[in-house]
């Protein structure tokens, strides 16, 4: 049996190696396909790691309440754009009151627009926050120069801002930005203070950021009366279910809704979002393998082709051995053989150049500041040898039996 075996190597071997060139192209299919499904499977992962990192790093003792209804299972209509104008900040005031949420700690309410900001002749785009409450309790920053709002200024129209390191060299360059006065939509703003620089963010650049008082942003900025978010910090990680239920009740009261299903307001935990955002992640991920995937069909044809010339070619080959005493099932295992060396050898190949390419996109991104990891799953060797050898079996079958139905007689006559 072993021998036999052995046998079987050679005459495949020497099969592919008779003619290189052929057998390369007959396996760039495969190694195209595997290739881009371990590298999609890899930035997937990469990614998913980076944005759950991300939302990890609030805190799973955050809070977010958010304007809009939405079911449990997709975000409201606020994250995509829709302007929602049933949050209020008086809504926040009311939840930091001990009678309404027992366990809340730290609350925050936010308004964000985006605003091209004037400095002399210099123009930056960036994102313009209006806050009130407990910033650095909400969202761990530093003051790195200056210092940050006042309650009573973030309560206010003062023109005043802290801006983000990034902000500070793109508008200020070399220029001490504390006591600055840049204008935004033509409101001078007195910049009082730059925070520390912080690691990027799947969502946001953080040193990106200018911060006004959430009145001037509202008011004077934008115009408007309602919050784009809020943000609350409960006082243990335990009792978070308890404070969504006290915010879900006071908000519901303060809104005069009866039934839950009018809900104007969705409350998330950071554990929801890195549920939901795991949930979305991973639908994606395998979307996009999956019609990676397809190009392993074509190259399964791409090979069931070179098969059927193949065994035209060798039709005398095939006589020849059957002459001498060669089973059909021994012909059959020949050119079925031969299919998956060639599915096989392409699925390694393309395995080795996926996880080339996804270390390689990995340390670019790594080096742009992301916490991006490089992730390269067992799947994608279950893929990269399995799916390939099943794509060899499967395109292989035809040509090979038809080899193996061939007659020793009329073989030898083929010319």
């Amino acid at each position: 049996m072993l021998e036999e075996f052995k046998q079987l190597l050679h005459i495949v071997a020497r099969a592919l190696l008779s003619n290189k060139t052929r057998s390369f192209l007959t396996m760039l299919g495969i190694m195209i396909g595997v290739g881009a499904v371990v590298l999609i499977m890899s930035l997937g992962a990469g990614a998913q790691s980076l944005i759950l990192g991300q939302l990890d790093s609030f805190g799973s003792d955050l809070i977010g309440i958010l304007p809009g209804a939405s079911d449990e299972k997709g975000p409201p209509a606020s994250v995509f754009g829709v302007k929602v104008t049933s949050l209020k900040k008086s809504d926040v005031d009311a939840l930091r009151e001990k009678r309404n949420v027992l366990n809340l700690q730290y609350a925050m309410a936010y308004y964000d627009i985006n605003a091209p900001l004037y400095w002399r002749d210099q123009v930056y785009d960036a994102s313009i926050s209006g806050v009130s409450g407990d910033y650095f309790e909400i969202e761990k920053g530093e003051i790195d120069q200056g210092r940050f709002l006042s309650q009573d200024e973030m309560d206010s129209v003062s023109r005043l801002a802290v801006i983000g390191p990034t902000v500070a060299q793109e508008l200020f360059g070399d220029n001490n930005p504390l006591g600055q006065k840049m204008k935004i939509k033509n409101q001078t703003v007195e910049v009082i203070g730059v925070l520390k620089e912080k690691g990027k963010s799947g969502f946001s650049d953080p040193n990106n950021l200018v911060l006004v008082p959430l009145e001037f942003a509202q008011k004077v900025l934008a115009g408007v009366n309602y919050l784009s978010m809020a943000r609350v910090k409960v006082d243990d990680v335990a009792n978070i279910d308890f404070a969504m239920e006290d915010i879900r009740a006071t908000l519901r009261e303060r809104h005069n809704i009866d039934n839950p299903a009018d809900d104007d307001f969705s409350v998330r935990s950071i554990r929801d979002a890195l549920n939901l955002v795991t949930t979305i992640t991973d639908a994606l991920k395998y979307f996009l393998a999956a019609m990676a995937a397809l190009s392993l069909l074509v190259g399964g044809v791409g090979i069931m082709n070179i098969m059927l010339v193949s065994v035209k070619e060798r039709t005398r080959e095939i006589g020849l051995r059957k002459a001498i005493g060669a089973k059909n099932y021994q012909i059959r295992q020949q050119f079925l053989f031969e299919s998956v060396a060639l599915t096989l050898i392409g699925g390694l190949i393309g395995l080795f150049f996926g996880v080339l390419f996804a270390f390689l996109i990995a340390t670019v991104v790594q080096s742009l500041g992301y916490d991006w990891d490089f992730l390269v799953s067992a799947l994608s060797f279950i893929i990269a040898i399995g799916l390939s050898s099943l794509i060899g079996i499967i395109f292989g079958l035809y040509p090979a039996a038809k080899a193996s139905r061939l007659d020793p007689i009329d073989a030898l006559r083929y010319e």
